[in-house]
């Protein structure tokens, strides 16, 4: 049976550093660096110019990941990609990234999974691959968080943590002992809507309010963001420990066997509780949460495309990831670089 491994990686941001401070002299929110640095760990975001969607901002990182792959986009069997920023409510983004690379017929799937997409993606991609159904898959996560904050006080305590973002990452298939070696994955929907945005909700008549002329009226619990941020925290630092200790331990490993870490760049505080929880040492854990906030579905390749410019993963290593979002979902992955 093959194995899959991750044979590229790349991520791309936009040109634009917002930081703390803008958000205050330019968007006019009441808040400050010290205030966000102390909830959340972000010192500054990327934010994408108007015309700029999450297709357009995946498209360098994928056609950077296929080259460090030493693929051409044709090799490419199928794309799984991931956003909560899509250009449209349907189709899914996939295919704008399909048609962006000059594929023909290559398939597009779109995983709704937050910021757990990259687990999700990862243990499909895989799987895939094992099946010998496919041999190499384009994983993408992009996001265009900017267009979709509520970028006034009102919406201070989601607007400031999100960012723009993409990351790709490359799984081919490999007749080595290597690759991703085992995935996890849940969900709970008890808690969806502790972490939503339900501006297309299809079980109201019409599903968005008109005017007298037709025109659409979205009330602002609708059209933004909403979190109940300390339930998020309780649940994220509870399960995400969980899930990467019960992963590890299917491998008859312990996490003192793994030589890199890589968390969802939600929040800082979030990740700090649990590697003290897990007992895990700072050189196993980076973080990039500082300098672009969280990118969800993007976070976690954007990070791991970091971390391997930086010759911090070498062949051999054990690597783990593991991320909480919207759902709840959540997932982690071990790979045998």
């Amino acid at each position: 049976m093959p194995k899959a491994y991750i044979s590229g990686v790349a991520m791309n941001v936009p040109d634009r550093v917002v930081t703390n401070d803008d958000l205050v002299t330019e968007f006019g929110i009441d808040t400050n660096d010290d205030w966000i640095v102390q909830r959340t760990g972000i010192k500054e975001r990327r934010f994408a110019p108007a015309g700029v969607g999450a297709s357009d901002l995946a498209l360098p990182a994928a056609q950077r990941a296929i080259e460090r792959a030493q693929l051409d986009p044709d090799d490419i069997d199928i794309i799984l990609f991931g956003t909560l920023s899509p250009e449209y409510a349907f189709p899914g983004s996939g295919v704008l990234l399909q048609q962006k690379l000059g594929l023909r017929e290559t398939p597009a799937m779109d995983l709704r999974n937050a910021c757990s997409f990259f687990l999700y993606a990862l243990g499909t991609g895989a799987s895939m691959i094992e099946a010998g159904a496919v041999k190499n898959v384009l994983v993408v996560g992009s996001e265009i968080h900017s267009a979709g904050l509520d970028l006034t006080t009102r919406g201070r305590n989601v607007a400031t943590i999100f960012g723009d973002g993409a990351g790709a990452v490359v799984l081919s298939a490999t007749d080595e002992d290597r690759g991703v070696r085992r995935w996890k994955l849940g969900a709970d929907g008890r808690y969806a809507e502790a972490l939503a945005q339900r501006v297309w909700d299809t079980r109201a008549r019409p599903f968005i309010p008109q005017d007298a002329d037709g025109n659409g009226i979205v009330s602002p619990e609708l059209m933004w963001a909403q979190m109940d941020g300390k339930k998020v925290y309780k649940h994220a630092t509870t399960i995400m420990s969980r899930a990467l200790r019960e992963l590890v331990a299917t491998e008859r490993l312990t996490v003192d066997d793994l030589d890199l870490v890589l968390f969802h760049q939600a929040n800082m505080r979030i990740n700090q509780a649990v590697q003290a929880e897990l007992g895990l040492p700072d050189e196993k854990v980076p973080h990039s949460i500082s300098r672009y906030g969280n990118t969800t579905a993007a976070t976690i390749p954007m990070l791991l495309a970091e971390c391997v410019e930086a010759g911090r993963v070498q062949k051999g290593m054990k690597v783990a990831m593991v991320a909480f979002g919207s759902g709840f979902t959540w997932g982690a992955a071990l790979v045998d670089w």
